[in-house]
């Protein structure tokens, strides 16, 4: 039971610590690439202006088509709920920042329990490391973080693929590391290059008005803070959890 209870609260100690500089670093970074994406977006989505040469006897019948056009497409952007901007679109960020480092934590501190020894910040940082060429070097070759406004592929195609990159490389990554034979980094090596070989599913080809600029800029971003992420949480759910099960 103590087991348990310094994995539990070491993981929420650290998801709160990481999932909160998370948040601080994203709202000076990738934030503002995002609403400054949404700006091209909400222009491409916007309703081009009717004709103003309309002869009289076509004006009314036209103007009620346009009304109940512009009727439908607010009562269909309205349907998808989504948070307002400001305190409350920050504070659900924050929250789901928390929440999933809480859940990455628990899995660490697992790890950390499980290996039975004592651990320090440099094996915490190791394992930190690994969590970010699984969930996010490994997926993001292929599937690249995307701002709104850019075409993207099938949703389901794109969460298939995302998990099981995210399965082979860390398959992968453990034979590499592991396992001390010619055929476990032979298996492993392969498992690491397997999907990038099957190929990641493609955004159909369409027009976008995010410049590549942008496009590129939260590609980075993103990238630096996920190595952030995975590195703080390594480094505090080792720390916790060494604190706590010696408790």
């Amino acid at each position: 039971m103590s087991v348990f209870r310094s994995i539990v609260f070491s993981a929420v100690l650290a998801g709160v610590i990481a999932g909160a500089a998370t948040t601080a670093i994203q709202m000076v970074g990738t934030v503002q690439l995002i609403q400054r994406a949404e700006t091209y977006e909400k222009k491409a989505e916007a309703p081009v202006a009717a004709p103003t040469a309309t002869p009289a006897p076509a004006a009314p019948a036209h103007d009620h088509g346009a009304h109940q056009h512009a009727s439908a497409a607010a009562h269909d952007h309205g349907g998808a709920w989504e948070p307002e901007e400001g305190f409350q679109r920050n504070a659900f960020t924050a929250g789901a920042n928390v929440l999933t480092a809480i859940g990455f934590a628990l899995l660490l501190a697992g790890i950390f329990a499980l290996r039975g020894r004592p651990v320090d910040w440099r094996e915490g940082l190791f394992w930190g490391l690994g969590g970010f060429v699984v969930f996010v070097a490994a997926p993001g070759l292929g599937l690249p973080p995307e701002v709104p406004g850019q075409p993207v592929a099938d949703l389901t195609l794109r969460q298939t693929w995302w998990i099981g990159t995210a399965c082979a490389t860390a398959a992968g990554l453990g034979l590499l590391i592991f396992r001390k034979a010619s055929w476990a980094a032979l298996l492993g090596l392969g498992l690491i290059v397997l999907p990038h070989l099957i190929g990641a599913p493609q955004a159909p080809a369409g027009h976008t008005d995010v410049p590549e600029a942008l496009a590129h800029s939260f590609v980075v971003a993103a990238a630096v803070t996920g190595l952030i992420f995975w590195a703080l949480l390594g480094v505090v759910t080792s720390l916790a959890y060494a604190r706590l099960s010696r408790a």
